[in-house]
């Protein structure tokens, strides 16, 4: 034992490890692992996000920002469609910076916020499923396009 001071320390060590469960790498198939490893967060609700992100302008009304609940400010944003409102925000609008300010925002967040706003004020639109965010991504681009344009011309 004189020459293998290390034999006491690893027996011990093997033993509290003798206790330990396997992990489940070889009793599970590769696919079933990296399914339960790649889930991803849940969505932020609209609420949230407006709580968060947009409350600063949006319950005061900053730089003409249309206040939550307030009907006459976002009738002409919900006759444009929800689709158009979104994306026009999303990519920035009058006065309103891109991603309302937070480049760390995910657009189906940022769509359940103006969905909840919008509801705030009376319309009927709903939280965003995947045929509403392709309308959305669609319309970024169009308006993408159109400040490009726009940019060429002056």
């Amino acid at each position: 034992m004189k020459n293998f001071p290390f034999v006491p320390a690893m027996l011990g060590l093997s033993l509290v490890a003798c206790g330990q469960p396997s992990p489940p790498m070889f009793s599970q198939k590769p696919v079933e692992l990296a399914s339960r490893q790649s889930v991803a967060p849940a969505l932020k609700s609209g609420e949230q996000v407006y709580r968060d992100v947009c409350f600063a302008c949006h319950e005061a009304g900053v730089a003409n920002a249309p206040k939550s609940g307030d009907q006459e400010s976002w009738r002409k944003l919900i006759e444009e469609g929800q689709a158009v409102v979104t994306a026009h925000g999303w990519v920035g609008v009058r006065g309103m910076p891109a991603k309302g300010g937070r480049p760390d925002l995910s657009m189906d967040e940022f769509a359940r916020a103006v969905a909840w706003m919008a509801r705030s004020a009376g319309a009927d639109w709903q939280d965003p499923d995947a045929a509403m965010m392709k309308e959305i991504r669609e319309e970024e681009e169009a308006r993408i396009e159109d400040l490009a344009e726009k940019a060429k011309r002056t």
